[in-house]
């Protein structure tokens, strides 16, 4: 190695197995070629492989503290191998991507850097190239107002391209995406199918987003988790009083009575019979009857006699 491993750590004799491990993480990183392209970054990178094999491993550790580099890697009498020293000749396998990759293992911090799996060739480094993740794809979901009030589970097919086994050709494939509509879901809500867009050998796949889409209704308006229903009636039915027949998104006729005088700004709610919660579907918000008041288009002046009288009288 032509140098002394602790000195390449950077860490005195003394270290700990946590002190080794924080020094390795820490230079490992600084010099890795993905991120350093110094001049000597790559020689540096290696003996900082082959320090952390040795001093990472208590056999090969103990041989090292006792006898050096020259015993480490020249043998040692096997008589002294029973004191747990590395009795055989060692000789580092040249390969500190590897190194690098056992110690991180899924918490690689370059996983997301696009590598072959060749070893590093120091003195004419591979290639590595950033992985970026391509533009998410955004779809509507048109869902009538029925599935929004009960749930419902929905099944889209898309084709995306799919890389083959070379890792170099891909093809075209179809798959089901199966989305599970809650009841209560609003429109504009966001449901992502992370990395179902075409795969391709340096970019990472685009997340696919559904955006629900909710469709017009004929009998309601939704408005948050209010349902608002618009009923029509006559001057007479707003003055004398009368009820609203309305069936509702799970197939109920509710009766509502109506003894106020309707306004045109007069509303009738009725708790609970609205949209359900999406965070609590047993929940619901609020039906709000609104009233269209169709006036006679003419009055005969007697007609309009008894109305003027009607409205004059005084209990």
């Amino acid at each position: 190695m032509g140098s002394e491993y602790y000195e390449t750590l950077e860490i005195n004799r003394n270290a700990t197995d946590a002190d080794i491990k924080k020094a390795f993480r820490g230079l490992a990183l600084k010099f890795h070629p993905s991120r350093n392209r110094e001049k000597g970054s790559s020689e540096t990178f290696l003996q900082l492989g082959e320090a952390y094999d040795v001093l990472s491993d208590p056999r090969k550790k103990a041989t090292y503290d006792k006898f050096g580099e020259e015993g480490l890697k020249g043998g040692i009498p096997p008589e002294f191998g029973c004191s747990g020293a590395w009795s055989s000749k060692y000789a580092y396998h040249g390969n500190p991507g590897k190194t690098f990759k056992e110690f991180f293992g899924g918490d690689n911090p370059f996983a997301d850097f696009f590598t072959n799996d060749e070893p590093l060739q120091f003195g004419g480094l591979r290639s590595v190239v950033l992985k970026t993740q391509d533009s998410h794809i955004e779809r509507d979901m048109h869902l009538s107002l029925d599935d929004l009030y009960h749930g419902c589970t929905k099944k889209i097919k898309i084709s995306r391209r799919v890389m083959n086994e070379d890792g170099c050709t891909s093809s075209i494939k179809d798959k089901i995406l199966t989305i599970d509509v809650r009841p209560g879901w609003k429109e504009g809500m966001r449901i992502i199918f992370a990395k179902e867009g075409d795969q391709g050998p340096n970019s990472i796949p685009a997340d696919i987003v559904f955006i629900v889409r909710q469709k017009s209704h004929l009998l309601f308006v939704r408005q948050h988790n209010d349902l608002i229903y618009k009923a029509q009636i006559t001057l007479e039915m707003a003055l004398t009083g009368f009820s609203v027949d309305v069936e509702t998104l799970d197939s109920r006729l509710i009766t509502i009575p109506i003894n106020d005088i309707v306004h045109p700004s007069y509303n009738k709610v009725v708790s609970g019979e609205g949209m359900p919660r999406s965070q609590d579907p047993s929940q619901r918000g609020n039906l709000i009857i609104t009233f269209e008041i169709q006036f006679p288009e003419k009055l005969s002046a007697e007609r309009k006699h008894l109305i003027r009288q009607a409205l004059t009288l005084k209990d």
